[in-house]
């Protein structure tokens, strides 16, 4: 059983699981009735997202000196209790059925997805990363 931490609209594999999209704001021009048939997400889980204010303050992430202040910000937001323990439970999650978190981001390397996985690893789950570019 895994975790796949990977990019929103990229095509299912077919053992996935659900898919878990940790994003502040569902796609816009895309009905709920479509998340999961355009391969968005079955379940909107914004609790492991960047706040809104991180985000309007830390984007573009352009240079390694902005991606260090962003990572160090949204740190501190995934030290909330109510962050630690959906982090806790997702990683637990891992050992008992597939699922996968995304985000919309194009280069994970600059995503908070990144983040995400270490924050899970250190919480012991089965995380498996999946590269593809979206359909």
């Amino acid at each position: 059983m895994t975790i796949r931490i990977l990019r929103l609209g990229v095509a299912r594999q077919s053992d996935e699981g659900l898919r878990i999209g940790t994003v502040r704001r569902p796609p816009r021009g895309v009905s709920k009735d479509e998340y999961a048939s355009k391969n968005i997400f079955d379940l909107w889980f914004p609790n492991l997202a960047p706040s809104a204010l991180l985000l309007k303050n830390a984007f573009p992430v352009h240079d390694e000196k902005s991606w260090r202040a962003f990572k160090r910000k949204f740190l501190a937001e995934m030290k909330r209790p109510e962050a630690r323990r959906d982090l806790d439970l997702l990683a637990s999650f891992s050992h008992q059925t597939n699922f996968s978190v995304g985000c919309y981001c194009a280069d994970e390397a600059r995503c908070h997805r990144s983040i995400l996985r270490d924050l899970l690893e250190m919480r012991g789950a089965n995380i498996e990363t999946i590269n593809q570019a979206a359909d």
